[in-house]
């Protein structure tokens, strides 16, 4: 039994959370409609079970069971260098296409299972309200998860009070 564990049952249920390098917003309808379908893929090919796949136009939420023998860095990182790959061959983003360099991931039980894909799921309307910008609900999570960081090793983010080239 090769790249299995005898004996070992888990279920490992991670958010990850990244964004557009410099927060640009090139992720529109078209593009999302088939990125995330692809990065479905990649995360199948690589041995996660994703649960849901969505965002905005400036970053991604993936929401998946992972095996205890499968490694979240080179799993994250396979997906980010594939999709990005993946978008500059298709020429579907003007430019040079990359992610910004990290992403954060939370953990979640069974019984939240539905619910946080319901949020992912919801994304758009999410974010539509002015008031839910990427910032704004990416500390929330780290506040949420009691995770400590330093506001100048977190994303780049624009403070000029709204989303970059976003219309509302």
């Amino acid at each position: 039994m090769t790249g299995s564990m005898a004996n070992v049952y888990s279920q490992i249920n991670l958010q990850v959370v990244f964004a557009v390098k410099g927060r640009q917003n090139v992720l529109l309808p078209e593009v999302r409609r088939e990125l995330f379908p692809y990065m479905h893929g990649i995360m199948t090919n690589i041995g996660l079970f994703p649960l849901a796949v969505n965002g905005w136009y400036d970053h991604v939420h993936l929401f998946f069971d992972i095996k205890p023998h499968i490694l979240l860095s080179k799993s994250v990182e396979t997906i980010k260098s594939n999709s990005s790959r993946w978008l500059n061959e298709r020429g579907l983003i003007k430019g040079r296409f990359e992610w910004q360099r990290g992403y954060a991931v939370f953990s979640y039980s069974r019984s939240q299972r539905d619910r946080v894909i319901q949020y992912i799921i919801g994304q758009e309307a999410h974010h539509s309200r002015k008031a839910n910008t990427f910032r704004e609900e990416y500390f929330k999570l780290l506040k949420l998860f009691e995770i400590e960081f330093e506001d100048q090793y977190v994303f780049e983010f624009y403070d000029d009070g709204h989303e970059q080239g976003v219309e509302k």
